[in-house]
């Protein structure tokens, strides 16, 4: 199955009759080679078909759409997105320069929304390498939505960009609040310097008195070095009133190989949340997708 008969199929179930038809002489028109100015104005149209209403997909959707496209999770797309999205595959010239140049024309006029379902549209497109300083630009943008349209549940940063512009991607997250735990890929490209990048952000938060995200522990894994480490044990120390900072440090702890630390914690800790971290963290391993259940 195709990306675009994807999105057709769950637009189906969704889609009053009267979009649904709409959304067929769009498409239809698009794929008859609608100029770049009538291309865009159809993006823009279909607000009037569809609404920002979750997608929803249902769990063999999900599975579906993880099966085409390792990384890729449409449960947090719009019913408009899709729509949009579905328009936009339905050029048949996205592999060439007339798809890449009417793309181009489409990112220009857009608005917030229209934004947002343009990027999530990056790793469907043919050739998706071709548009990864566009992804880049989403991922610099000051709007939230639009950055973590361009950045969560999708493959294409951990699978198209560089190491500095990934590690920019990551601290991003951090700084936003965005949840990093949607960024696909991010335990396959842990390394060294994000571990030392993230420790520095975590000693300027201690030095000026503000809050860890907890998220960062997930960016240790094995390179954190004894310098995250001792990090961790700060974070763990009983006196650190954040159940999930400190559930989160049993986490890291986990994801470094420190099973002898994770036995002492078992038997000393009282708290119940960190109790059921530490359960689940010695029961097998931990994904940076565990740290969104805290």
């Amino acid at each position: 199955m195709t990306y675009s008969l994807f999105l057709r199929k769950a637009l189906e179930t969704r889609l009053a009759p009267a979009a649904r038809q709409w959304f067929k002489g769009a498409a239809g028109e698009i794929a008859d080679g609608a100029g770049n100015g009538r291309f865009c104005a159809l993006l823009s149209l279909a607000s009037r078909h569809a609404s920002r209403a979750s997608l929803a997909p249902s769990a063999n959707e999900l599975e579906q759409a993880e099966r085409m496209l390792p990384g890729w999770n449409p449960e947090r797309w719009t019913q408009l997105e899709t729509l949009r999205v579905a328009l936009l595959l339905s050029r048949p010239d996205l592999g060439g320069d007339g798809g890449a140049l009417a793309l181009s024309e489409a990112f220009r006029y857009a608005d917030e929304g229209e934004l947002c379902a343009l990027y999530r549209s990056l790793a469907l497109l043919p050739g998706p390498e071709r548009f990864t300083w566009r992804a880049g630009e989403g991922c610099r943008t000051n709007m939230r939505s639009v950055f973590e349209a361009t950045a969560l549940d999708t493959p294409f940063p951990a699978r198209w960009f560089d190491d500095l512009a990934w590690r920019q991607v990551v601290v991003k997250c951090l700084f936003v609040g965005a949840p990093l735990w949607r960024l696909s890929g991010l335990d396959q490209r842990l390394s060294a310097e994000l571990a030392r990048m993230v420790l520095d952000l975590a000693d300027e938060r201690r030095s000026a008195g503000r809050p860890i995200p907890h998220e960062l522990w997930a960016c240790l894994g094995p390179y954190g070095g004894a310098r995250g480490l001792d990090a961790l044990e700060r974070e763990i120390a009983p006196e650190n009133p954040d159940a999930a900072g400190r559930s989160a440090a049993v986490f890291a702890f986990a994801r470094a190989g420190d099973t002898g630390r994770l036995g002492s914690l078992a038997r000393t800790e009282t708290d119940p949340t960190v109790q059921k971290a530490l359960e689940l963290a010695r029961s097998g391993p931990v994904p940076a997708r565990a740290f969104g259940t805290l």
